[in-house]
């Protein structure tokens, strides 16, 4: 595994700025009411870089006052923006779309930096963060209600939508930029004002992201975003306000239940896209060039890193070897490295409890009997590196049966028929996504609809779209984001009734 960092890729001619330019752009203080702000008392956290350890610079650490700020600031400006016209919302959205991808290649950079993804995935992080903004721009002016006479005749029923109110948005750090736009863009189209507290980190993605929707015109206090360490001091007591009105959030199982119980207080209105522990099923008629491709996707996308990452592997046991070692030949073949590094396939984990939590999980399958094709072992040196690993003869009481791996590694298990294969895969708290593999349309279909999660890939590895409802049932999650769904989750519906006129 190459240990060495390089800043600045080369061979392109859109290459970005060298990774220090590109840090020192990025605004480093809170920012609340349309300025730039520092934290209370002048705190600050560090940023690292998980490719080395080393830090890269540091952010403003809110204290629960500077929450406070923000949510005023919110507060005062929620009249004026529901009021603002959907047309000139939507604008906003295709102008900050339009700012993101004309400057892809520093905010991929940027985050690579802080989250230690390759760049090629960087910037396809961009371009997916970017369609949020343009999905929900066009989304904005199609807010629509309706009128109708009831039964009897007696009244008219005119319904309506309009915005829930200040919005708290919590996003997580291993989709930095995309998290943050799939959560502004519905809240922006709908007509909310926001706060957004991204993760500790990874927070310069957002802090740049609000500089953008600054420049495409987002009026002061409509968007404000703070950085912290003191998640629970600054958070729950904006949730038990009485001021929040919703709260979107994406994390942990765990956090999402104490998030739910503040919320409970004051009956905030909540979507949450929580852990997944992802069933992936390949029956004996799969096109196995197809199911390892779609596996490929499905588990080494973001190193791993993804509550939508296959972590269970349930494969026919007519084909489970043959599965097994053209999955590991894939993988083993992948380049480790600084996600700065041309040529890198898999950067680093995001921290040392990360590397840490994938290398006890897969100790603990070995100890179980479990066989590593290939990996199994972390490298020495710095930065927060784990190899690609492929395990076979799984022991289904294991630790990473039951736990979100989030890390590059597949855990086969065999099966013998269909009953067997969905009980299996069925068998978690959590219910997000599923992933099957077979030539038989029937059997897609049944299976698919057998399955419970909230979304089933079905012959493909990628179930993430901006234009498709992302979401999951079970311990995964509430609601959904993207999608017709996504901005309906930012909307109230208000119906008046109005006495009909006599003829």
């Amino acid at each position: 595994m190459t240990t060495t960092t390089s800043t600045q890729p080369s061979g392109s001619p859109d290459a970005p700025r060298s990774g220090i330019r590109v840090i020192d752009t990025v605004p480093k203080q809170l920012f609340i009411d349309g300025g730039w702000q520092d934290a209370a008392g002048g705190r600050t956290l560090p940023v690292d870089d998980p490719a080395t350890g080393r830090e890269l610079c540091q952010v403003a650490d809110a204290a629960p006052e500077d929450g406070r700020r923000a949510l005023d600031a919110a507060v005062a400006a929620q009249p004026d923006w529901a009021a603002t016209a959907p047309r000139a919302r939507s604008e906003i959205l295709r102008r900050a779309y339009e700012l993101i991808i004309e400057r892809k290649e520093d905010l991929a950079l940027l985050m690579t930096l802080e989250m230690g993804k390759p760049l090629a995935e960087a910037r396809g992080e961009v371009g997916y963060a970017a369609e949020f903004f343009r999905w929900f721009s066009e989304e904005a002016v199609r807010i629509d209600g309706g009128m109708s006479r009831t039964p009897d005749g007696a009244n008219r029923v005119l319904v309506m939508r309009q915005p829930v109110g200040p919005c708290m948005l919590i996003t997580p750090w291993n989709f930095p930029l995309a998290m943050g736009t799939r959560k502004i863009g519905p809240a922006v189209a709908a007509g909310c004002t926001m706060i957004l507290k991204p993760a500790p980190q990874t927070p310069l993605s957002s802090l740049a992201l609000a500089a953008i929707m600054t420049e495409a015109g987002l009026p002061p206090g409509v968007l404000n975003v703070v950085t912290t360490t003191d998640a629970a001091g600054v958070v729950e007591p904006l949730l038990r306000s009485g001021d929040v009105r919703k709260l979107s959030f994406t994390g942990s199982t765990q956090v999402g239940r104490i998030l739910l119980a503040q919320c409970a207080d004051t009956v905030v209105r909540t979507s949450m896209e929580l852990g997944g522990n992802a069933p992936f099923l390949v029956f004996a008629d799969a096109d196995l060039d197809k199911a390892v491709d779609g596996a490929m996707v499905a588990k080494m996308r973001n190193m791993g890193e993804a509550c939508t990452a296959a972590n269970r592997f349930f494969v026919h046991r007519s084909v489970a070897e043959e599965f097994a070692n053209r999955l590991a030949e894939r993988m083993g073949a992948l380049t480790v490295g600084p996600g700065t590094q041309d040529g890198t396939d898999v950067g680093p984990l995001i921290d040392a409890a990360g590397r840490n939590k994938a290398a006890d999980l897969v100790q603990d399958a070995v100890q179980r009997g479990a066989k590593a094709l290939i990996g199994g072992e972390a490298p020495d040196g710095a930065g927060y590196f784990y190899p690609p690993t492929v395990l076979t003869d799984v022991h289904p009481g294991s630790a990473l049966m039951s736990t979100e791996i989030f890390g590059p590694v597949a855990a086969i298990l065999t099966f013998d028929d269909e009953d067997e294969a969905v009980a299996a895969a069925n068998d978690t708290e959590w219910g997000l996504v599923g992933y099957l593999f077979t030539e038989n349309l029937d059997r897609a279909l049944r299976v698919g609809e057998r399955l419970e999660t909230g979304m089933v890939g079905v012959n493909t590895g990628l179930v993430s779209n901006p234009a498709a409802p992302f979401g999951g049932i079970k311990q995964s999650g509430l609601g959904r984001e993207g999608g017709r769904a996504g901005i309906e989750e930012f909307l109230e519906i208000k119906y008046l009734a109005i006495p009909a006129g006599q003829g």
